[in-house]
C-alpha cells in the first residue's frame, strides 16, 4: 500500500491541537501529498527554480511569545496562513501533518524540513473551522496570499 493510502485523516481542530501539545517538531505541508513529496524530499523555489534542501512547511510548535492565548487559535492560524494554495497553485493541493527536522530556511524564511514522517491528512472541514476561527478574530488576519486572488 502507498504512504497516502495508509495515512489517517485528522478530523477536528481539537484533535490536531492535542497532537501539538504532545509532540514537538510537527509541521503542516500543503502539497499533493507525501507520496509525491518523499521521492526527492525537496521543494523548489517558484521564482528561481532552485531546488531547496528540504520540504517547505509551516511549523506548529507553539512560540513563547504566544503567551497564554488559546492554543487552538494558534493552530488555526497556522492552517489559515496557506489555505489559499489549492485555489492559486493546484486544486489537488491538500494539507497534511508531518513530523520532521528543520534543516534550513527557504526564500520566504519558511522552515525546510527533512527526516519527514507523514502523520495524516487534515480534513477539509478542519480547514473550514480554522478559517471561521481566524476570520472571527479582531484585526485583519488574511492568508499569506501574495497574488491577491480571491
Amino acid at each position: 500500500m502507498s504512504t497516502t493510502a495508509n495515512m489517517p485523516t485528522l478530523s477536528s481542530l481539537d484533535e490536531l491541537t492535542r497532537l501539538v501539545t504532545r509532540r514537538q517538531g510537527l509541521y503542516v505541508r500543503w502539497s499533493r501529498g507525501p507520496e509525491r513529496d518523499l521521492r526527492g524530499v525537496s521543494s523548489t523555489d517558484d521564482l528561481t527554480g532552485v531546488k531547496l534542501p528540504g520540504l517547505s512547511a509551516s511549523p506548529l510548535d507553539l512560540e513563547d511569545w504566544w503567551g497564554k492565548r488559546p492554543l487552538h487559535v494558534w493552530v488555526a492560524r497556522r492552517l489559515y496562513d496557506y489555505c489559499h494554495l489549492p485555489r492559486v497553485k493546484d486544486p489537488r493541493t491538500r494539507p497534511w501533518l508531518l513530523h520532521g527536522s528543520e534543516t534550513a530556511r527557504g526564500p520566504d524564511n519558511e522552515p525546510l524540513v527533512t527526516d519527514v514522517e507523514p502523520l495524516g491528512w487534515i480534513a477539509d472541514h478542519v480547514i473550514d473551522e480554522a478559517c471561521r476561527i481566524i476570520t472571527g478574530q479582531p484585526g485583519d488576519w488574511g492568508p499569506l496570499d501574495r497574488d491577491g486572488a480571491t
